[in-house]
């Protein structure tokens, strides 16, 4: 128990010696190892405070450098990336300039094809029309040849028809035997086109009539057709044939001689 309490009470005066050795006055001079025993002057300690403040300022500033250069540095990365892209827009803008002018280009060469390709088209269209038409008139050609042959048969017929008076039954049956022959002939020619003309009593038209003849009458009108003396025909709506025919004229008028004018007046 007495060398508990020993330790105890030394315990205790080394805490109150602690106590007052923090417990020193600001005034009292502070002996500093190493320099001798002089204490420090105010000045000194003054000095010695703006030493340190001036050494917290520079790392400060040895702090704010590294900064200054990291923003430099982002600036100047930014500034790079600004131009990259100045440099990208102004390629992209020729590059869009480059394909402006060939779509251009292509839509100047797709309207002259189309150009071309419609008078290609006009053209053949014209070439077909005028080839259907040249095989028309061509075949039109053929049939008038080929069928202008034939009428003076068919004249013939007709003229027997008209001038043959049968009298008896053997007559009669010779009559209907070629006059069936005749019939069979005009039904093969109203098959290909062929068609009679009918102008009696229609005015004279020299695209389709060839007058031979003029007869005074008082029943037509001057000008109008009597007769068909020799038959005409169309083929289609062209004339394979022009109709001979006889046209109407107008009466001389009658002067009275200088006899009758005496007889009337003694009468």
């Amino acid at each position: 128990m007495s060398s508990l309490k020993t330790w105890d009470e030394s315990r205790m005066n080394e805490e109150e010696n602690q106590q007052d050795n923090t417990s020193l006055r600001v005034d009292d001079p502070m002996v500093v190892e190493g320099m001798g025993n002089e204490p420090l002057s105010e000045t000194g300690n003054m000095s010695g405070e703006l030493d340190l403040d001036v050494q917290v300022e520079g790392d400060q500033v040895s702090d704010a450098v590294p900064e200054a250069s990291a923003t430099s540095r982002e600036a100047e990365a930014d500034q790079n990336a600004q131009e990259g892209d100045s440099s990208a827009s102004e390629a992209l803008k020729r590059e869009l300039e480059a394909t402006r002018a060939q779509l251009e280009e292509r839509t100047q060469q797709c309207e002259s094809f189309k150009t071309q390709y419609m008078r290609i088209a006009a053209d053949f269209e014209n070439f077909r029309k005028r080839n259907l038409k040249e095989k028309e008139d061509s075949e039109v050609q053929v049939k008038r040849a080929m069928i202008t042959e034939l009428l003076p048969v068919v004249d013939n017929f007709e003229r027997a028809r008209s001038q043959i008076k049968p009298q008896t039954d053997g007559e009669w049956s010779i009559h209907k035997s070629y006059q069936g022959v005749y019939k069979q002939l005009a039904d093969g020619l109203k098959r290909i086109g062929v068609s009679p003309m009918r102008p009696e009593g229609q005015e004279f038209d020299p695209n389709l009539h060839e007058a031979v003849m003029r007869e005074p009458t008082d029943e037509y009108p001057e000008g109008a057709v009597i007769e068909q003396l020799v038959r005409g025909y169309f083929i289609g709506d062209r004339v394979l044939r022009h109709a001979l025919v006889k046209v109407a004229a107008a009466r001389d008028p009658v002067v009275p001689s200088e006899e009758g004018n005496r007889s009337e007046q003694e009468s």
